[in-house]
């Protein structure tokens, strides 16, 4: 498993590192192929927050705890991902396709252009990644894991559409796809 660390207005010893490393790295016996994980340490009004993310074939695994002690929230947070990965992949197991759990997708990160403040409507960054095609269940799940309020997917169900899931108000979820011209 690699690891990255972020450090948020504080250092933090290399003990810690090494503990984190220690407890997240026994989370890489769920998955076929190497993870990337993201580990960032901050603190609010004298608490420790812990916020974990790991990155498995393109599938997102986040959790994020405050305590008072760095290592709790290290190990709440481990906890946390633990239980969504084993919830989430016998879900997929169990209802999707064959394969749904070792697909590729490659975001890719770009800034927004220098823009000038002539119109109101200000584009303040720009995403690119690309699309995978998957059902609309593996969309919903994969917006869930990312605490996202939509996702843009290709559908499988729908010959490859351009597709959006999203969360709706009143509870449940909407799907939204490309119409034929």
């Amino acid at each position: 498993m690699k690891f990255n660390f972020i450090e948020k207005k504080l250092q933090i010893d290399p003990e810690i590192k090494s503990y984190a490393e220690k407890k997240i790295g026994k989370l890489d016996k769920f998955f076929r192929k190497s993870s990337d994980a993201t580990v960032s340490f901050s603190t609010e009004r004298g608490r420790c927050r812990a916020e974990v993310t790991l990155n498995n074939n393109g599938m997102f695994y986040r959790a994020s705890e405050l305590t008072n002690d760095m290592r709790a929230s290290i190990d709440s947070a481990c906890a946390l991902i633990e239980r969504q990965i084993r919830k989430n992949k016998t879900r997929l197991e169990k209802k999707l396709r064959d394969g749904a759990l070792e697909r590729e997708i490659k975001p890719e990160f770009i800034p927004a252009e220098d823009y000038e403040e002539k119109d109101d409507f200000q584009i303040v960054r720009t995403k690119r990644f690309s699309l995978k095609p998957m059902t609309p269940e593996e969309a919903i799940l994969q917006m869930n894991l990312l605490e996202h309020e939509f996702f843009v997917f290709l559908n499988m169900d729908d010959n490859d559409s351009f597709s959006v899931v999203y969360k709706r108000n009143q509870g449940g979820y909407g799907l939204i796809s490309a119409a034929d011209v």
